[in-house]
This record gives C-alpha cells, structure tokens and sequence, in this order.
C-alpha cells in the first residue's frame, strides 16, 4: 500500500483531499503543521502545502530532505502560489513536482504516479484479493491471470471493496469516496457500475450485495453466501 503524508492546515480542504486519494487506493496520514509533518512516520509520498502557521513550506522541504528516513520519499508541493519564482525554488528545495490549487484528483494522482515511477522506494502497490489482483501504480487489474480493462470509476470503486475485503462497505460510503457525493440520485449510477463490474471480472458472486446497507467483496468465487443482484 502506497502511503501518503498529506501537510495541509485546511482542515475541510485536507479531510476531502485525503477522501478522494483513500478511494483511489492510497493510505493517508495527516499532518496540519511543519512540526506534526517532521514527527510523522516515514511515507512514499509527502503532499506538501506552502503555507503553514508554523514554517515555510519551502524550509520544510529542505528540512524534509535532510531526514535520512526520508531520503527517496517522493514530494510534490500543492499550493495556491501561483508565481514563476514560487515554482523554481519548490523544486530547488528538493520537491519532485509542484501542483497549483485549485486541484484536480485525476491529475493529482497522475502526478503522484509519474514521481513514485522515478523515486527508488520500493513500494507494495498491489492490491489482491483471492483472484483479484489491482496494480494502484499502474490502474491495471488481472482477474484469475488475465488483465480486465476497467474505466477510472470501476477501478475506483474495485479498489474500495478490495481495501474491506469482506466488510460490508455502505452504499452511502462509496458514493461519498468515489464520486465524492451522497446525494441519493447517485445510487442508480453506483448500481449500473457494479453490475458492469461484476460482468468484466467475470465472478459476479465476488461482490454481494446486502440488502438495504451496501456490498461486500469477498476471497472467494464460492463463498456460499447467497447474493443479490444491485
């Protein structure tokens, strides 16, 4: 799992953030200051805002740099700071990229992949569950060997079910990490994609449906536990 330190004193701002990179796949740890980022355990990524109430984002980055266990972790600075000189000194301190607010979660995270492919870390980004296999690195799902071509939003929503392996994830959950809504005129769409998920991986007993609640995603074809369809 691909661990992410995501520095950002926007509580509303971070807390939505760090939603939408958990449903696509990522383990987020938070950090609302410079000095709860430096006590913070070692991550493959940092997403680092600029400004801080209590250090530069600048100074943080250099500060990040000099810390041997953090030596090959990925950082890209997120911020407002639009100018030309803003953007030279965030790399020059040691950032792999810098991404101007406000984002975008598609090219955020195809941001954090194009970094993590050029870092030295090893990282587990391999997800499997029984015949399932997702790669979060590369968005590429095998199921019992073969590759499955999924869109953005059913491996989004494969990745969620395959984090809770044999929990029952609510319906309410999953629209909330991938589409970031709970409105409940979302709920038809979420049915059609996990109708279309069960069809392209070709074991619809994998994901169940429990009545009135949400889905499960269990180990095994032949779970013997009596599904519903969406």
């Amino acid at each position: 799992m691909i661990k992410v330190l995501l520095v950002e004193d926007d509580v509303r701002l971070a807390d939505a953030l760090a939603g939408a990179l958990e449903a696509h796949g990522y383990e987020v740890d938070q950090a609302r200051t410079a000095g709860g980022a430096l006590a913070a355990p070692p991550a493959d990524i940092v997403l680092l805002d600029l400004g801080l109430p209590d250090m530069d984002g600048i100074e943080l980055c250099q500060r990040i740099r000099e810390r041997q266990d953090f030596g090959d972790t990925a950082i890209i600075m997120v911020t407002a700071r639009r100018q030309q000189r803003e953007r030279i000194l965030g790399l020059r301190s040691g950032a792999d990229d810098y991404v101007v607010k406000p984002l975008v979660i598609e090219e955020l995270c195809a941001r954090m992949e194009a970094v993590l492919r050029r870092t030295t870390r090893r990282v587990d980004t391999v997800l499997r569950t029984g015949p399932i296999e997702a790669d979060l690195a590369t968005r590429s799902v095998l199921c019992e060997g073969r590759p499955v071509e999924l869109t953005r939003k059913e491996f989004d929503l494969l990745v969620v079910l395959l984090r809770e392996t044999g929990a029952v994830v609510s319906r309410e959950d999953l629209l909330l990490k991938v589409w970031q809504t709970a409105w409940p005129g979302t709920l038809r769409t979420l049915e059609v994609h996990i109708g279309t998920l069960r069809s392209k991986l070709g074991l619809p007993r994998l994901i169940q449906t429990v009545r009135g609640v949400g889905y499960r995603l269990v180990a095994t074809e032949n779970a013997g536990v009596p599904v519903s369809r969406a």
